[in-house]
Order: C-alpha cells, then sequence, then structure tokens
C-alpha cells in the first residue's frame, strides 16, 4: 500500500507540471472583445518592428507554437494564431522573442543548437532500442542481452533529460527579457500583465515539464530493470 501511494506521489510530481503548463494556457485563453490583434498579427507586427529580416509567420498544428530558425518561421497552433487572448498574444511574444534572439545572435540562442538538436538524436535512438530489445532478446536469447539494452535505455532517457533542462535559460530569456518587456509597452492593459507574466512562466517551463515526462519513463525502465 505504501509503495503505491509511494508510486503515485512521484507519478504526480512529475505529470503536475506538465498538467499545470497545459492548465494555465487553458485558464488565460478567454477571447477579449477589445484586443486590438490576434496572436499572429501581434507576431507579424513585432516581426517588422524589429526588422527581424527573413522571419514569417505561419500556422501550425495544435499545441504546436515554437520558432524555427532554420527556416526562420514562427509557428503558432490555430489557438493562438486566430486567438485574442491573454495566452495568444503572450505565446506569440514568445516565440518572436526567440526569433530576436537568433537573428541578433545573440550567445544565449546557442543553447539550442547545441542541446536540442542532440536531445532530439538521443530520444530517436532511446527509443530504437527500446523497440529492438525484444527482437534482440529473441535472437540472442540471453537475458543478459536484455538488461544491457535496458540499461543503454535509461542512460539515452536520461541524457535527453538534462538537455530539455540545459535550454532553459534559453526560454527564461524568451519570456521575461524578451516577451514581457514587450508587453509592458502598451501592447496589453496594466491589469492583465500579471496573467500574462503565468503564461510566459508556463511557456518557459514547456521543455522542463516535457523533460520530467522523460524522467517517469526511465524511472519505470529502471524499476523493470531492477
Amino acid at each position: 500500500m505504501i509503495y503505491a501511494l509511494v508510486t503515485l506521489l512521484i507519478a504526480a510530481l512529475i505529470i503536475g507540471p506538465q498538467l499545470w503548463v497545459r492548465f494555465v494556457l487553458w485558464r488565460h485563453s478567454k477571447e477579449i472583445s477589445d484586443m486590438p490583434g490576434s496572436g499572429a498579427e501581434l507576431a507579424e507586427h513585432l516581426i517588422e518592428r524589429y526588422e527581424l529580416e527573413g522571419v514569417k509567420v505561419v500556422k501550425a498544428g495544435k499545441d504546436e507554437n515554437y520558432y524555427s530558425p532554420a527556416e526562420k518561421i514562427v509557428a503558432l497552433s490555430p489557438e493562438v494564431y486566430h486567438g485574442k487572448s491573454v495566452t495568444a498574444v503572450a505565446v506569440a511574444a514568445h516565440e518572436v522573442g526567440h526569433a530576436i534572439q537568433f537573428c541578433r545572435e545573440e550567445p544565449i540562442s546557442r543553447l539550442r543548437d547545441k542541446y536540442l538538436g542532440r536531445a532530439g538524436q538521443i530520444q530517436k535512438i532511446g527509443g530504437f532500442i527500446l523497440l529492438a530489445a525484444p527482437i534482440l532478446t529473441l535472437l540472442i536469447k540471453s537475458p543478459v542481452i536484455f538488461l544491457w539494452i535496458g540499461v543503454i535505455a535509461v542512460i539515452t532517457m536520461l541524457a535527453s533529460a538534462l538537455m530539455y533542462v540545459a535550454i532553459l535559460p534559453e526560454e527564461y530569456d524568451a519570456s521575461f527579457n524578451k516577451a514581457l518587456p514587450i508587453l509592458r509597452e502598451g501592447y496589453l492593459p496594466e491589469h492583465l500583465l500579471s496573467k500574462a507574466h503565468s503564461v510566459l512562466k508556463a511557456c518557459a517551463l514547456t521543455y522542463v515539464a516535457g523533460a520530467l515526462l522523460d524522467v517517469l519513463r526511465l524511472w519505470r525502465w529502471i524499476r523493470f530493470i531492477r
């Protein structure tokens, strides 16, 4: 019984941040009738204002909000692209904050190039190992092989999680050194800035929440290996 409670508590601590991020974005997604423009319109305005040459705004899939340095696009989900809410405006400003980092070639923008690509590669390797584990075990017919595959999978998941955490300074900068000061310049009224602050905090912690989910998968594999 105690073991089950501890398991539930650990799972809650790991999954909780991901649910919190989703809740904050949902909570402040109510449309505001007198909002001057949508998230896409704000993003396009800021790109023009800060002279971010070659950067374009595109509509992406559901819950897809990101800046792609390679393509130079600010991708916004339909809710943010068309939305006139605090969430839409804050998320759009956050992604433009990333565009500013890369277009100005700020040192902090190198964190993503250095770590995020590697994290994606490590995730793919870990996924391949997990898929291959049963097949290799049947072919070689040795539980030791399966054990070593499990250990390698754990290492790849842990490395991936740590690399996501490593880019937290870049996310924080996009939210609180770029987006929030911009929104304070009259893009949002004073009484909505605290809500924007909450949304920007959620944006900054999105990758950390994802990293914690990797830790949950890691913990499950450690239990299996034991």
